[in-house]
């Protein structure tokens, strides 16, 4: 009996926007914010099918971790059959994780318009990069969306402006369309609840684990019909050979898509390192000055400090490029402060940093050291116990006992909702794929 409600979506203009209802067993992890999305496009004349996407893209891992349904009015009749492959991929990366049902009035399968454009989901890191590098014949329109690492909260305003002032001074030198979207897709979810119930069975957040692949591409469907995108491109965060639980894979991506749009998780078969030696290569043919922006405590040029920082710096090197001219502040010292860092658990580790240390010290392995600094650091790093770095790191106590109170937390004594789930019942049937 547990189950979604998706209200019937509205376009505005450039704005889209629904209410979503739960029963009383999944109301915590609502707030009272309807879903909302701002594009920069008109999205109009956009197909209600396809205007429901974005939300169901964000529900639908909610409700498969609770074994939900999900009722909507209408939906691209391509995509509710990727969201059958979509989940069979999640379900089978995740014990926790139930499965759920698609129920709606009516599918549709609209005729896309003139196509045969492209587009990249990108911030200016090193996968992202990578990948406009790997497909910048197609002119690729530069996606950034805000909503996820940078949020909707008037504090963020600084970091968004940053953000998209360096995408389109990028675009600009290179003759791209930027596409920037702004959504409450975390905020309309209580990502904390979320983070609360299922941190234990994951190693990152909600989101970063479970629900990035197919939310960042599902926010994306009306701005590429719109636009004409058929190929539409996220960058791989790990690479062939890491078999990690991540929302982000190509058994998740490869399989998103709807009316007039193929979605692409791109540079599997890269590892980082590797992905830096071909922007090292851009560079070296095509744009000396070329910067980068990974870091996780700024949106303002790189801080330098932080465990990303350090870890891309390296990688440049090693890649033979010197970090200070492509945006990262670093010297032959700073190898003792990585090393200290790493050995005092002074960052959070997760498997996938523990994968791409091993990745720099299967590289360095093959360079020749600058300096005295650098070859005591790889010595280091070659006889260094990774495992053990990652699981002597970790949150704060308090951070663990605050989600463990949170998912302890009793749900409503009464279901509010129930006339409603009801209702929405009525008239829908459940929504199968034609193989």
């Amino acid at each position: 009996m547990s189950a979604i409600i998706i209200d019937r979506p509205t376009a505005d203009g450039t704005v889209l926007e629904c209410e979503v209802r739960a029963t009383a067993d999944l109301e915590r992890f609502l707030t009272t914010e309807p879903f909302r999305t701002e594009y920069d496009v008109s999205i109009e004349g956009v197909p209600e099918g396809v205007l429901a996407i974005p939300v169901l893209a964000q529900v639908c891992p909610v409700a498969w971790a609770n074994g939900a349904d999900v009722y909507v009015e209408a939906v691209d009749a391509t995509f509710a059959r990727a969201l059958e492959d979509v989940e069979a991929a999640l379900c089978g990366m995740y014990d926790f994780l139930e499965g759920g049902t698609l129920y709606a009035r009516r599918t549709i399968d609209p005729e896309p318009g003139a196509g045969g454009e492209s587009g990249l989901l990108f911030t200016g890191g090193v996968d992202s990069t990578c990948s406009y590098v790997r497909h910048r014949e197609e002119s690729p329109t530069l996606i950034s969306v805000r909503g996820w690492t940078i949020t909707p909260d008037p504090a963020d305003d600084g970091k968004w402006r940053q953000l998209t002032g360096r995408v389109s001074t990028f675009a600009a030198e290179r003759g791209l369309e930027t596409a920037f979207l702004e959504s409450n897709m975390l905020s309309f979810l209580d990502h904390p609840m979320l983070l609360a119930h299922y941190k234990r069975h994951v190693d990152g957040a909600w989101y970063s684990s479970v629900g990035h692949g197919l939310g960042l591409l599902g926010l994306c469907a009306p701005m590429a019909y719109a636009r004409g995108i058929e190929d539409l491109y996220v960058a791989a965060t790990h690479w062939e050979g890491i078999d990690l639980e991540w929302g982000s894979r190509p058994d998740i991506d490869d399989n998103v898509r709807w009316a007039g749009t193929q979605c692409h998780h791109d540079g599997y078969e890269l590892t980082r390192q590797e992905r830096l030696d071909a922007i090292a290569d851009y560079v070296r043919s095509d744009a000396p000055d070329l910067e980068l922006q990974t870091c996780n405590r700024q949106m303002k040029g790189n801080c330098g400090r932080c465990e990303k920082c350090y870890r891309t710096a390296v990688g440049l090197r090693l890649s033979g490029l010197e970090p200070t001219e492509h945006g990262y502040p670093f010297s032959d010292p700073e190898y003792a402060r990585i090393r200290a860092a790493l050995e005092g658990g002074e960052w959070e580790l997760g498997q996938d940093e523990r994968y791409m240390w091993a990745d720099i010290r299967e590289r360095a392995r093959e360079v020749e050291p600058a300096s005295a600094s650098e070859r005591a650091f790889f010595e280091w790093l070659e006889a260094a116990d990774l495992d053990e770095l990652v699981s002597e790191s970790g949150p704060p106590l308090s951070h663990r006992l605050l989600r463990a109170g949170a998912r302890n937390a009793p749900s409503g004594v009464y279901n509010r909702l129930y006339p409603a789930w009801t209702a929405a019942r009525s008239g829908l049937r459940l929504v199968r794929s034609n193989r």
